[in-house]
């Protein structure tokens, strides 16, 4: 049964992933659909997902890895934000509905946050969605405990990135989510080695991403492109940042480079990077076995472990000042950050 408020309705769907509770938010930039699993009385972990997918097509490979859940879902109550429009069975929003630039999609995080009540939050998200956590970070630094961010954005768009998405724009446009701009957003997601070539086919994470696109209201995605093609550039504001920051980026992704400088901007002693071999941009569907020791790492500074090795309250509130400055460095994650061998690729 639906649960009515004034400003909120909350649904019981059968379909949601793990079991999780949908929760349409209303904020002052339209809805915006909240998919929550776990114990709320949990620290919260918020996930926001790149462009055209939402929490089944950019998370399940890392939240289905059994060893992550027994990480991640152990210890936090999740929250996966959409942007908007991008839910499971979402309508296409009103075409005379302004686009929300990305510093409204940023305000929408903080309005979500103040419906749960929630303080400061652990923030997940993958390449548009790294970049709208990574502003929101920026503008309420005491609301993020730490950033996890895959194949981050932190420039305003290259020529490069803004003709390609000028292109998507056009094609989304006149003809809707169709194969030419699938091939685009796979290519965007994925290294060229799953996306298939010559006789080699597609893989099956490809081939079911493909089909997730199919649900994706093509409406939808045009305006979340329109605000991430007109983003700012939020290097000046990264300095600022105190929240741990552990950015994973696919060494084929097309944002390798724009990881790399992000991570060259921010604070040494508050991140880390991993690259990951052989991979793409989603490195939470193609490889999230190579996220697991960072994150098991990143997640001790903050008292969290598996469950086989947690010995605390997984209800205690995280502290950043428990992280010592030194957690991060190569040495002490037992890691290569330029690059980390994650698996042999054939022809390497």
């Amino acid at each position: 049964m639906a649960e009515l408020s004034s400003d909120s309705v909350s649904l019981d769907v059968e379909t949601i992933y793990l079991g999780g509770k949908e929760h349409i938010v209303q904020t002052g930039s339209g809805s915006v659909s909240v998919i929550v699993y776990g114990d709320p009385d949990k620290p919260a972990l918020v996930t926001y997902p790149d462009l055209a997918l939402n929490h089944m097509s950019c998370f399940q490979g890392l939240f289905f890895c059994p060893e992550a859940a027994a990480l991640l879902l152990h210890n936090f109550c999740v929250y996966h934000i959409s942007p908007p429009g991008h839910e499971l069975g979402a309508a296409a929003i009103c075409a005379n509905d302004p686009v929300p630039s990305v510093d409204d999609l940023a305000d929408q995080i903080l309005e979500v946050l103040n419906y749960f009540r929630l303080g400061a939050v652990m923030c997940m998200g993958v390449t548009a969605g790294a970049y709208i956590l990574t502003l929101f970070a920026t503008k309420f630094r005491e609301r993020v405990l730490g950033l996890i961010l895959v194949s981050p954005l932190c420039k305003a768009p290259s020529w490069t990135e803004w003709l390609r998405n000028k292109v998507m724009s056009n094609l989304l446009y006149y003809y809707g989510m169709c194969g030419l701009l699938k091939d685009f957003l796979l290519y965007r997601y994925f290294s060229k080695e799953v996306c298939g070539y010559d006789e080699v086919p597609e893989s099956d994470i490809v081939q079911a991403c493909r089909r997730l696109l199919d649900e994706r209201q093509s409406t939808n995605v045009l305006r979340f492109l329109e605000a991430i093609n007109r983003r700012h550039d939020i290097t000046d504001g990264l300095k600022t940042l105190r929240c741990r920051t552990l950015i994973f980026v696919g060494d084929d992704s097309p944002f390798h480079s724009e990881a790399l400088h992000m991570a060259a901007k921010m604070e040494r002693r508050y991140s880390a990077l991993v690259e990951v071999q052989a991979c793409g941009s989603m490195v939470t569907e193609e490889q999230p076995h190579a996220m697991l020791v960072p994150l098991e790492y990143f997640f001790m500074g903050y008292g969290l472990y598996r469950p086989r090795q947690f010995n605390g309250s997984p209800r205690s509130p995280l502290s950043p000042s428990c992280i010592a400055p030194e957690l991060l460095s190569p040495e002490s994650m037992g890691l290569k950050l330029k690059p980390i061998k994650t698996r042999i690729s054939p022809g390497r």
